[in-house]
Formats: C-alpha cells, structure tokens, sequence
C-alpha cells in the first residue's frame, strides 16, 4: 500500500460524507445557473454546462477533505485536534491548513513495555519508566547509538 494511501484512510467517513454533499449540492446549484441566465438553454453545450457545474466544486470537495485530514491526523499526533481543526476550518484561503503542515509535531511512539504513546526523542516512558533508547548515564537525556560523546552534557559514551 503507498504512503498516499495510508494518509487518506485515515479521513474519517463523516468527512467524506460531507464534502460529498458539498460537491454535490454545488453541482446542482451551478448546473441550474445556466439555465436561470438562458431560461431556454440553447446557447450551452452540454460539456460547458458540465465544466461550469463539475469544476467549481472540486475545490470545496478537497478543502473539506482535507480539514478532515487535519482532524484525525492532529488527534493521532497529539495535538490539540480541535483548536487546530477550526483553524483548518475557519481560516480563509486555506492558510489554516498550510500552517497545520509546517506546525505539526511528529508521530507518537508506542511504548515497548506499556503500549503508552510517547513523544519522540524520550529516553524513557513517562507511564511505566521503561526504556525508549540510550541513555547518557550522566544526564539521562536520549543518544544515537553511534555517538560516542553525549549532545547534551558532553559526557563519554564510550562505557555505555
């Protein structure tokens, strides 16, 4: 299964729902306009009315999907899903979602020995106290297995 794929299973199904209404409920609003400016309707091709109702609302269908995205995607992150789900929402011009992408925090680990999710970078589980990584022996911060000086308090690794 590709990377894209997994990213969109995770819309939930209301939000697909909705953004299908919203497609559809533009569609039948722009494909009516023609008929309300050219009450016979002789001076449309068939395939302009179909560009002039199709087209529009496909923005509206990603913008609503994508909100949905921010949504679960912000909840199995961590993140305050709610606060950043009205921005996606409310913000125009779809800033709010931009600013959703450069903001977002890293994906939880789960915890080897409780299950619990932890914030990467946690040399240990802040539920059950079980190890995540190294840890330096002097200021118990996580190190990379290569290292052989600790980044945080410059102490040797070496021992480790």
């Amino acid at each position: 299964m590709s990377r894209f794929r997994e990213e969109v299973e995770i819309v939930p199904r209301p939000a697909f729902a909705i953004a299908v209404c919203v497609w559809l409920a533009f569609f039948l609003l722009m494909m009516l306009l023609p008929f309300r400016i050219d009450p016979e309707g002789r001076n449309w091709p068939l395939a302009g009315k179909l560009a002039v109702s199709v087209l529009p609302g496909l923005p509206l269908f990603v913008m609503v999907l994508l909100v949905g995205y921010v949504y679960s995607d912000a909840k199995r992150r961590g993140m305050r899903y709610v606060l950043w789900t009205w921005l996606a929402a409310l913000i125009p011009n779809a800033i709010g979602i931009i600013l959703y992408f450069v903001l977002r925090e890293p994906l939880l680990l789960n915890c080897t020995s409780c299950g619990a999710h932890v914030r990467p970078g946690f040399a240990f589980c802040p539920k059950c106290g079980g190890s995540l990584a190294h840890a330096c022996p002097q200021c118990r911060r996580a190190v990379e297995p290569g290292w052989t000086h600790c980044a945080h308090c410059g102490a040797s690794l070496t021992a480790v």
